[in-house]
């Protein structure tokens, strides 16, 4: 029955895997790469040089404010105005140094941008998740146009070049070095440093261009903040680096100077707010004068803006617009996917402007030939809308560079592809209607089967077994069936339906007729509707499900679940008043009051999504540009720590259940396991905030990795090899009857014989989440665990009052002396005691310091095992950081069916354990499906909105991988978890009943 249990739980899991995939592969497309290369041999499609070399100098995450002469107010002493050189050269010699801000489009990864500032072409959403295994760029780039120009390429510095660009460079002028490990603020910058003063001191070194991509800002952000000492002492050192290269530059030496991205207020990066899409870019000649002293450049040309908080307008662009403006200056064609425009200010050498005609109109003829080449291509459809207005703007555009009316010129040309680049722009947004109309069908046809099999599956509780024998039988049969019809609808219709390949087919094919078949099966009962039914629908989960038709709820659902989650408590509550016993009011009241103290106080842990602001304040760190944890939490840390295991202890020593493995686990492998867990973040602290000095670097480090790596060894070495071997929490002893032969059996734990084992299972992987878990979110994850065992303790007295009321209109009170009428296995399980664990797993994920945006990712716990980035322990410690939350208040679940259940009469309390252990982690499971369903509706009639892939589309993704997460964890509680305790108690207890019958 287990198995049958568990593989009713996969089939569910499949079915919406199935339509995550099939939706995902709609919304979410990758950009077409054309991999023509632009190129001319008679030298008509680019200029002559004004530069013979050029030095590249990428410092990452570099902000327009860090190096801006008018910084935001207030002024930060820490990253404003301290690299002083740009803004120092740019007003000693204004047509010799050029400082711009730049727009980077999203996503803000190195990866995506180093694309942009090479090729010219644009990202797509999903582009983000190959930050992490970038692959080779195969479409026309600058650096591949500097190959075919036979220029030699040196290169220091961040590896991810090296992984785009694997052959481009001289294999005796190339210096790579590790970009992911964010805990080094150094290495990368001082290897640079190293290689790149020699070759800029000695021209035997023969080099065209030389590219040096500096870390150190990047990673002093990530792991310190923006305001934060080590970060002044950084750009410090970046001022003297740039102030040396501009000492040894010759006057034939293009410097750039670029940011491939910026970054937030607590120094992170990968989304589109405003402090992560400003970068800086410095360009200056230190020879030839790159603008004419008396040039009047139209004021139309130049777009400007205001950086958030600053009061004095600064030089726009995009930052993809380096690519013309840096290919036609090196005297390369334009890569043929560009979309940028060139800087005006950098090619008006003469006062007419002819240069900047010139230019202008070979980037026009470029970005028209890209666009045409486009739409001959198979995705070619995609332009159909916009290519009318395209067309008319383009038949304004005069290339001849004897025009009269240069202005006028200038503006269409300008005008055409900055429309260029807005229409592609829209590409991201182009959606395989198809694919996303077969996940939506699989979307909702599984949570109607899953909504079927939770209402049947309490109906048969007598049937389980060979009800579940034949709802099995019907799944696998029609999913194999389902899969031979998608064959055939695949080669009848693959070439009408776009992106419909046979794998789809298959899946789809396999996961829909298998629903339509569990629906079939297990049809509810309508006899059972009635007015007085709508009393158990699920008003929280409809509620949080229509939340996600609104960008405004959507954006502060952390807010939304708290007050869901409160009122969800209500009801129980309201029974505490009711209850027949005084006993029992003061239980539920009281331990309704304590989950929602605990729930109010995890909601006092925030971290502020950008479209919050300013109403928004950041608590889970010291401050919003300080990412350290508050003095308050580094006080209460190691209490918390020694604490929580003691009170998880009492919770079971309410049922005497706290002997066993309990008494071993609880108080000695517990405690030593989030110690060692807190002690890792601690000393992280110190080492960060440098307060022993710099020597202690290394010791620190040594040492926190250790309590890092002992964390998880007493969990996985000791904890679950101990649970496995002896996971019951029982103590039993006997003792002789005077004046009898017979033995008195006292079990102690019996009441929760099923439960208490379970806890000390979910406590274990408490154990690996804890130390994966920053301080803050530590002590959140304490209350959650006490706000659970809380929750569990009102649910068991108010089904106790359930069956006192049951007994009491029974018409036979004397029934009441009888301990069978009052077992907590006669009182069903109900949804709306799903509900609250369900909304407590997504107010956990949020109080943790997460939000349904990329920048709330904590790279920081990368490394608790090891001190620099490893694969692939490095990116699981990111994912259970990330999806911890979720996974450890879904693997709660099963406990709703195991809490305080007597283990006798066997086999019957044993399969009503069970039974119920599937119902409520389908209940579980279909609560997220919901959200999902919500999700993936919203974020498919919205498509178009203008906060699709700020809001929407992140918040499906994040339901998406909730929705896997939370079927992983009731899969292994159910399966894990429920199968050895059950196995176990019904070995144990067999016995005993076979004996109390004879």
């Amino acid at each position: 029955m287990a198995s049958k249990g568990l593989s009713l739980l996969t089939w569910v899991f499949f079915v919406h895997l199935a339509g995550i995939y099939l939706y995902t592969r709609g919304f979410l497309l990758t950009r077409l790469a054309l991999s023509d290369v632009n190129s001319c041999e008679d030298g008509e499609c680019t200029l002559p040089p004004t530069h013979k070399k050029a030095v590249v100098l990428v410092i990452d995450a570099l902000r327009f404010d860090f190096l801006s002469p008018n910084p935001p107010e207030p002024h930060s002493p820490y990253h404003h105005n301290v690299i002083r050189l740009p803004q120092e050269l740019t007003t000693a010699h204004p047509m010799n140094s050029f400082l711009f801000e730049m727009f980077s489009d999203p996503p803000t990864t190195t990866l995506q941008r180093l694309k942009g500032i090479t090729t010219g072409s644009l990202p797509t959403f999903i582009d983000m998740g190959s930050n992490f295994g970038g692959s080779s760029i195969n479409e026309d780039s600058l650096i591949g146009q500097l190959r075919l120009a036979g220029k030699k390429i040196a290169f220091m510095g961040d590896d991810t070049w090296t992984t785009v660009f694997p052959d481009a460079f001289e294999q005796n002028l190339t210096f790579p070095y590790d970009s992911f490990n964010v805990e080094d603020l150094h290495t990368v910058d001082e290897g640079v440093i190293e290689h790149l003063f020699p070759l800029l001191e000695n021209n035997s070194q023969s080099w065209d261009v030389l590219i040096g991509h500096f870390l150190g800002v990047d990673h002093v952000g990530h792991r310190l903040g923006p305001d934060h000492p080590t970060m002044h002492a950084k750009q410090k050192q970046m001022d003297d680096v740039l102030r040396r290269v501009v000492a040894k530059l010759d006057d034939d030496t293009l410097l750039v100077v670029l940011g491939d991205h910026g970054m937030d207020r607590k120094g992170d990066h990968g989304g589109d707010g405003d402090h992560e899409t400003s970068a800086a870019l410095w360009i200056y000649s230190k020879g030839l004068q790159l603008q004419h002293p008396k040039s009047d450049l139209p004021s139309e040309l130049l777009t400007t803006r205001f950086f958030p908080g600053s009061t004095v307008v600064n030089r726009h662009i995009q930052q993809i617009d380096l690519v013309p403006t840096l290919s036609l200056l090196l005297g390369l064609p334009i890569p043929f996917n560009n979309l940028g425009t060139i800087i005006p200010e950098l090619f008006w050498r003469d006062r007419a402007g002819k240069d900047y005609t010139r230019a202008l109109a070979l980037n026009a003829r470029q970005v028209n030939r890209y666009l045409q080449t486009y739409r001959d291509s198979a995705s070619g459809g995609e332009l159909d809308s916009a290519w009318r207005g395209l067309e008319r703007v383009w038949k304004t555009v005069r290339l001849d560079a004897n025009a009269k009316d240069h202005t006028n010129q200038w503006l269409a040309m300008t005008a055409y592809t900055r429309d260029a680049l807005a229409v592609c722009r829209t590409l991201w947004a182009q959606f395989n209607v198809s694919l996303m109309a077969l996940g939506l069908v699989l979307l909702v046809i599984g949570t109607v089967a899953s909504t079927f099999l939770y209402l049947r599956l309490s109906a048969v509780q007598d049937n389980w077994e060979s009800w579940l024998a034949e709802v099995q039988r019907w799944y696998l049969t029609s999913g194999l069936s389902g899969a031979m019809l998608g064959l055939v609808t695949y080669l009848s219709l693959s070439r009408w339906v776009k992106g419909l390949g046979l794998f789809e087919a298959l899946l789809f094919g396999s996961a829909l007729t298998s629903s339509l078949a569990v629906i079939a099966s297990a049809p509810p009962s309508l006899s059972s509707l009635s007015f007085r039914s709508l009393r158990s629908i699920p008003f929280p989960l409809v509620l949080h499900a229509l939340a996600f038709a609104s960008n405004s709820f959507t954006v502060w659902e952390d807010h939304v679940v708290t007050f869901l989650l409160i009122t969800s408590i209500i009801p129980p509550a309201l029974t505490g008043f009711t209850a027949p016993t005084s006993r029992l009011r003061s239980r539920i009241l009281g331990f309704s009051a304590l989950f929602a103290a605990c729930v109010r106080l995890m909601a006092t842990s925030t971290i502020c999504r950008e479209e919050q602001q300013p109403y928004c304040h950041v608590t889970f760190f010291a401050s919003s540009s300080l990412p350290s944890p508050p003095l308050l939490i580094l006080t209460l840390s190691v209490p918390v720590a020694l604490a929580l295991p003691w009170l998880v202890k009492r919770f079971l020593k309410i049922s005497q259940s706290d002997n066993g493995t309990a008494g071993i686990v609880l108080p000695w492998i517990l405690p030593g396991t989030l110690l060692f867990g807190t002690a890792f973040w601690i000393i992280e602290h110190l080492d960060s905030s440098e307060a022993f000095g710099p020597d202690w670097a290394s010791t620190l480090r040594f040492v926190r990795t250790l309590c890092g790596r002992f964390a998880f060894g007493g969990v996985l070495f000791l904890g679950y090899a101990l649970w496995w071997l002896v996971p019951l929490c029982l103590k039993i002893s006997t003792d002789a009857k005077a004046g009898s032969a017979k033995k008195e059996v006292t079990v102690l734990g019996f009441a929760n014989a099923y439960g208490a084992p379970y806890v000390v299972f979910w406590c274990l992987f408490l154990g690996l989440l804890y130390p994966a878990t920053q301080l803050t979110g530590q002590i959140v994850l304490a209350l959650a665990i006490v706000a659970v065992l809380a929750y569990l303790e009102v649910v068991d007295s108010v089904r106790d009052v359930r069956g006192l009321e049951a007994v009491f209109a029974s018409g036979n009170p004397s029934a009441i002396l009888e301990p069978e009428s009052l077992r907590a296995a006669a009182i069903p399980l109900r949804f709306s005691e799903i509900t609250p664990l369900a909304l407590l797993a997504v107010h956990t994920f949020f109080a943790t310091g997460h939000q349904a945006a990329i920048p709330s990712i904590q790279w920081k716990t990368a490394f608790v095992l090891t001190p620099t980035l490893t694969y692939p322990l490095s990116p699981l410690l990111v994912v259970l950081n990330t999806v911890g939350p979720h996974f450890v208040v879904a693997l709660t679940t099963p406990l709703l069916a195991l809490w305080n259940v007597a283990p006798l009469p066997q086999p019957a309390a044993d399969v009503k354990v069970r039974s119920d252990a599937v119902r409520a982690s389908l209940g579980m499971m279909l609560y997220h499906a919901m959200l999902l369903l919500s999700s993936a509706v919203c974020s498919a009639w919205l498509r178009r909105h203008l906060m699709v892939w700020k809001i929407f589309a992140p918040r499906f993704m994040l339901s998406a991988i909730t929705v896997v997460v939370v079927d992983l964890a009731v899969l292994f509680g159910v399966g894990v978890g429920v199968g050895r305790v059950s196995e176990r108690v019904s070995k144990l207890f067999a016995g005993m009943n076979s004996k109390a019958n004879q």
